[in-house]
């Protein structure tokens, strides 16, 4: 469910800038959600307020058991990181 919410309800804006959300993993005992970040969001400066005020909180407000949204996006490596 948390996948196809992020499909269907992150993603296309993060899109507008040519990134992507992927659920990497849930742990229902922690209510940890592990996200990693992809294309115009990989290497953003902006990811970490994006992750903050956009995806956290729209994750949250639907799905009340998520304590926190855990970015595992390694921002620094590849070619063209912007941070």
């Amino acid at each position: 469910m948390i996948e196809a919410f992020i499909a269907e309800e992150i993603n296309p804006g993060l899109e507008t800038h040519g990134g992507y959300l992927l659920l990497e993993r849930y742990d229902e005992n922690t209510g940890v959600a592990s996200v990693k970040m992809g294309g115009g969001c990989h290497g953003c400066a902006s990811s970490t307020i994006t992750l903050k005020l956009m995806i956290t909180h729209a994750l949250q407000a639907e799905f009340p058991a998520i304590t926190e949204v855990l970015d595992t996006t390694n921002h620094a490596e590849g070619t063209n990181p912007f941070y």
